[in-house]
């Protein structure tokens, strides 16, 4: 190959510069298993080891997939076995101190290169990993910290929708408070071995989690009279931590923490076996951290019964009796804990029944749901998936771009882009409801779907946090920190998802404008869906940020509450998704939050949502962004006009409880719409808690070298604004669109008839039906950010 290189190798006792950097990278991804003297002894032999067999795994869940890295046994395995053998022949960087980097001979390009165009020492990783996998080949299996049981069954739902409406809980005024006793009084049925807190950090993952015999923890039955419930939570995105029983029918459950911290007790997902009907069980929940929580105001909690899926069809309901959520009256000195308790009756004798806070959406389903894209011929022509990344325990961050292939090099250039996200949150799975049905709708036949693609170019990320869905977490990664406070982040290691969308969307307004940004989220204490966004400081296109919400609100009326919106930038939140992709030059930057609750409006007034529910507002937002870039602008207009007499209103308000007069006839719009917003009232867990005590050097370390590479008002930023701010100045208004008529003519693929949109015609003059036809490319006809 280069005879010059091998001579000089040969007079060297170096280790073999490939065989360094195969070893560490692959340990890093957690892809090869061999012993480092097992290895091949030189680049040029390649073509051993890719086609030794004994390196490669079905990558299936069986035993072998098990026993995946243990850093401190120096081993690692290849899996699965969809990665193709062009990976192997295209891995051919090594480390800045090796010698092949230092031989004068090789020059290699896939060295990462800092902005002041110094080599890091970290190669990048090989291009084919970032591939998505074949149709014909097995899903990656999820990878758990090594510490983590996990169990051996695949734990499946059937998707269902309730013949009728699931109505609030009502309560009575004389639902128990039960006393919490505990197990010193109480009998322990279930209970996890200890897992990784606070104290701890991730250090390592495998498929299938920890080694060797999972143990049994819940309680062996005495008999076939034993009644004693059989407790389960060791599977993706279970969390149960230990179960006392106090009663004959009465348990006392503790939930257990986000892994490596101390706190973030909301979502819970667990399974019961050994079930007896027509009796009461009660259940409490003794560790809750939020003082407040939509259980008070009616929200009950989710049960699936097996028996009733298989045999019936049923799947999750919303099932509960007696439901009170009160402070705990046991206090550990620290922090005060909070009970959600409630009765149920099991349907059958013998059942396996699950119960979840929210509908459960997991890593596999939307693996699941990826493949079936794959396998489309249709789909997979216009929608592409890619690999933005790993997590930390090596799980994939799946990319999707999806757009219609364009006609012309000038249509393509045209295009404006559109990102959406889900799950930053693992335990918001309405996220990714809503999640699924934008790409159930964006990727199907409908005409006005066709016209989006035509449009825009969507790149969306619908699972940003796997690991944290995976070990059943409610707000944070295997970092131990939420993830939706650290956009701003430098540590590319540490928070690999958010630091690579950031940077994939960086990329993206560097060639285009991004039209909209929305992160999909969850809310415990409000009911209905409404967003968040930022405040725009230019008079000149003062409002506009609002005018995508307030359309929403009329196609959703049912669902959506523009009133619950709130455009406050609190410096709280200034680490978030919207605020700093707002702060990147995305005008309509937003998170979109979903209540675990119900509706407060309409048809749907105090009902629960269900996932149909939630899958139509993925509907809605193509329906409300064809609204938003309609060429006769005549409601974009009308929003404006009623957003400032809304605007007017508040302030009057505002003036009216300080007791003062004001004339608003001249400078209202001075007034800084901060001073007239209160805050979002958003999470409890708002405040971020710094990076973990481990990394804190490092941040230091990375900051000193290069302080360009964080956000804020940055070089790079003001870099991409300005190249924005040329390149639409550049771009000319008078492109006509080619849109068919935007009212789709598939009945599948438009929601129930009470869920249609619902304008106001006398207000909103432009129907949706009269859209213009043309023959061109499309253009957005919409106002031009600065």
């Amino acid at each position: 190959m280069f005879p010059a290189l091998e001579t000089e190798l040969k007079q060297q006792t170096l280790p073999d510069p490939y065989e360094d950097f195969m070893y560490h990278h692959l340990q890093y991804y957690g892809y090869f298993k061999a012993e480092r003297g097992s290895l091949p002894n030189s680049a040029t032999h390649q073509h051993v080891w890719k086609n030794n067999p004994r390196y490669l795994l079905s990558g299936s869940f069986g035993e072998t997939a098990d026993l995946i890295p243990d850093p401190l046994q120096k081993e690692k395995r290849l899996w699965p076995t969809c990665l193709s053998s062009t990976v192997h022949r295209q891995i051919e960087a090594v480390n800045r101190d090796s010698l092949m980097l230092s031989s004068p001979l090789l020059k290699s390009r896939q060295l990462l290169h800092d902005d002041l165009g110094e080599v890091n020492a970290r190669p990048r990783e090989p291009r084919d990993l970032f591939a998505f996998f074949s149709s014909s080949e097995p899903l990656q299996a999820p990878r758990w910290p090594i510490e983590c049981e996990v169990i051996k069954e695949n734990i499946h739902h059937i998707e269902w929708v309730p013949p009728q409406p699931e109505y609030f809980y009502q309560p009575t005024g004389n639902e128990k408070l039960p006393e919490i006793v505990g197990e010193e009084k109480g009998t322990v049925v279930y209970q996890l071995d200890s897992v990784p807190s606070e104290d701890s950090y991730f250090t390592s993952s495998r498929v299938g989690g920890k080694r060797g015999i999972i143990k049994e923890l819940a309680v062996t039955l005495q008999g076939p009279e034993d009644n004693t419930l059989l407790f389960e939570s060791r599977f993706e995105s279970g969390n149960l931590q230990k179960a006392v029983r106090v009663n004959t029918y009465e348990y006392e459950l503790t939930l257990r923490t986000d892994l490596y911290t101390n706190k973030h007790t909301q979502w819970f997902y667990f399974r019961v076996q050994n079930t007896r009907k027509d009796v009461t069980y009660r259940f409490t929940i003794v560790n809750l951290l939020k003082p407040k929580s939509l259980y008070t105001i009616g929200m009950k909690p989710l049960m699936y019964s097996q028996l009733d899926a298989s045999t019936h069809s049923i799947g999750w309901r919303r099932e509960g009796d007696e439901i009170r959520y009160y402070r705990n009256n046991t206090d550990d000195g620290q922090q005060p804990f909070y009970c959600l308790t409630w009765t149920i009756q099991f349907p059958h004798d013998q059942d396996t029944c699950f119960f979840a806070h929210f509908y459960p959406y997991t890593y596999t389903d939307l693996q699941c749901f990826l493949l079936s894209v794959a396998n489309s011929p249709v789909q997979s022509q216009f929608c592409k998936l890619r690999t933005l990344c790993r997590s930390l325990a090596g799980n994939t961050i799946y990319l999707l771009t999806i757009t219609n292939p364009a006609r012309t090099p000038q249509e393509a250039a045209a295009k404006k882009a559109v990102v959406l996200t889900a799950r930053v949150h693992p335990g918001e799975s309405n996220g990714s409801w809503i999640m699924k049905g934008f790409l159930d709708f964006i990727l199907s036949n409908s005409p006005d779907a066709q016209l989006l693609r035509d449009i825009f170019i969507f790149k969306v990320v619908p699972m940003l946090n796997p690991d944290g869905v995976i070990v059943g977490n409610y707000r944070c990664s295997l970092a131990g920190r939420d993830l939706n406070r650290h956009y701003k982040t430098i540590l590319k290691e540490s928070f690999p998802c958010i630091w690579h969308t950031r940077n994939m969307i960086k990329r993206l307004l560097e060639e285009r404008e991004v039209l909209l940004y929305c992160d999909f989220h969850g809310h415990s204490r409000k009911n209905n869906i409404f967003l968040y966004g930022c405040n725009n400081n230019d008079r000149k296109f003062w409002l506009h940020e609002r005018v995508f919400p307030l359309m929403l609100s009329k196609n959703a009326p049912d669902k959506f509450s523009f009133h619950s919106c709130n455009f406050k930038v609190q410096k709280c939140k200034e680490g978030t998704g919207r605020v700093v992709m707002w702060r990147m030059g995305i005008l309509n930057s937003y998170t979109m939050e979903s209540t675990f609750g119900g509706s407060t409006l309409g048809n749907k007034r105090d009902t629960h949502f269900t996932p149909e529910d939630l899958k139509s507002l993925g509907y809605h937002v193509c329906d409300t962004l064809l609204d938003f870039c309609d060429p006769d602008r005549t409601k974009f207009m009308q929003c404006l006009a009623e957003l400032k007499e809304l605007l007017q209103q508040e302030i009057h308000k505002k003036f009216n409880e300080l007791g003062q007069d004001m004339d608003l006839e001249g400078s209202w719009s001075d007034i800084s719409l901060s001073d007239i917003e209160s805050s979002t009232s958003g999470s409890d867990s708002s405040l971020s808690d710094g990076l973990p005590v481990h990394l804190l050097n490092t941040a230091d370390e990375l900051n000193g070298r290069d302080k360009g590479t964080s956000l804020g008002p940055s070089k790079m930023t003001t870099l991409i604004l300005t190249k924005n701010k040329e390149r639409m100045q550049r771009e000319k208004p008078g492109f006509t669109v080619s849109c068919s008529p935007k009212r789709n003519t598939n009945p599948s693929q438009e929601p129930a008839p009470d869920t249609k949109p619902n304008w106001s015609r006398n207000r909103y003059p432009a129907t949706k039906g009269g859209r213009t036809t043309a023959v061109v490319y499309p253009s957005l006809h919409i106002y031009t950010y600065p």
